[in-house]
Parts: C-alpha cells; sequence; structure tokens
C-alpha cells in the first residue's frame, strides 16, 4: 500500500536505474524537500469541507515536503489560472497540486485551463492514472481528465476532486517521483 507495490516483478525493478549510473547523477539533484502549493477547484468547499485539499497537505506533510500555500478557487477559468500562475511564480513553489474540476461537466474546466500555460506536457501522468483508476473503478476512469506539466520551474497536477482520486494519484503516482522531477527542472 505505500505505494511500493511491484507489478512488474518479471523484469527488474527498473524504478532505479539502467547502468550508467545516470538516475544516481539525477537524483543528486533531486532536493529533500519541496515546497508546494495545494489548489482545490470547487464552487462548494470551504477550508473546513475541503477533504482532498487536506488529503494532499496531509501526505505531503508526512513525506517530509512543505505545503507554502493553499487556496480553494471556484470552477472559473480565470480563478484556477490566476491561483496556479500565482505559485508557479512563487520562487520557493517548486510543484503546485489541484484537485477537483476534471469531469466532464460544464462546470469542469481545469485540464482546459491550465493545459495551455504548461511549457511541456507529462502526458504518463494522466495515462498512468486512468489506468490506476480502470484497476479501481473501471470504465468510469474515461471521466477523469487529470493532467500534469510543467510551468517554468514548477511542475504542476491535476487531480481530479474525489479523496479517493488525490489518495492514488499522491501515493502512486505523485510523491513516489516528485523530488526527481523537480530535481530535473532544477537543471537548467
Amino acid at each position: 500500500m505505500s505505494g511500493s507495490g511491484h507489478h512488474h516483478d518479471h523484469d527488474k525493478p527498473h524504478h532505479h536505474g539502467h547502468g550508467s549510473g545516470a538516475p544516481a547523477e539525477h537524483r543528486a539533484y533531486a532536493p529533500k524537500v519541496v515546497a508546494c502549493g495545494v489548489l482545490t477547484v470547487s464552487d462548494t468547499r470551504t477550508r473546513e469541507t475541503d477533504a482532498s485539499g487536506k488529503l494532499i497537505e496531509e501526505k505531503l506533510l508526512e513525506a517530509g515536503h512543505r505545503v507554502a500555500e493553499r487556496e480553494i478557487v471556484r470552477d472559473e477559468a480565470d480563478a484556477i489560472r490566476s491561483a496556479v500562475l500565482h505559485f508557479a511564480r512563487r520562487s520557493e513553489i517548486e510543484a503546485v497540486i489541484v484537485t477537483g474540476g476534471t469531469g466532464v461537466s460544464a462546470r469542469d474546466v481545469t485540464p482546459d485551463t491550465l493545459m495551455p500555460l504548461f511549457d511541456k506536457q507529462l502526458s504518463g501522468f494522466g495515462e498512468l492514472f486512468r489506468a490506476l483508476s480502470f484497476e479501481e473503478i473501471g470504465a468510469a476512469a474515461v471521466l477523469s481528465r487529470a493532467v500534469a506539466g510543467t510551468i517554468g520551474g514548477s511542475v504542476v497536477y491535476v487531480t481530479p476532486g474525489s479523496s479517493g482520486a488525490v489518495k492514488t494519484a499522491m501515493d502512486q503516482l505523485i510523491l513516489p517521483e516528485l523530488a526527481h522531477i523537480v530535481g530535473q527542472l532544477r537543471r537548467r
């Protein structure tokens, strides 16, 4: 459950590198502590009822990272865009984790708002998130438009609003590689 499930025991555990020592060199750049911005996109949630934002914050802190800022905005493109750009432009924030607004209803505009801002898209995040979700919820995983990418020197993850989805994304995709990705972004 700690994210170390080896589904690929038939091939060597490949997350620790392919010869040449490259991953060790990559990890030399990786910070121990990543300062993060957490953004909840919701028309209805308050600080008290924002279970997903709270879960992201708790999981980051448990992993030894820092939450520099946490905010809630409505499901409106301008509000989402300005909050994420505000986080990404703060020099100490190197990762932004957004929850909410990834579905297919008219109010769900988070991916559509943020993807045009990405310098690089990390397509694997959405692909793997949906694959993991498929194992948990079946074909309904198709409804999730989770995405990730980079804006300047920050990595931005866009996760669904449900706590279950956030737990999957944090435990299996975000936390295992967060420091590594931030380390790569530091290599100018």
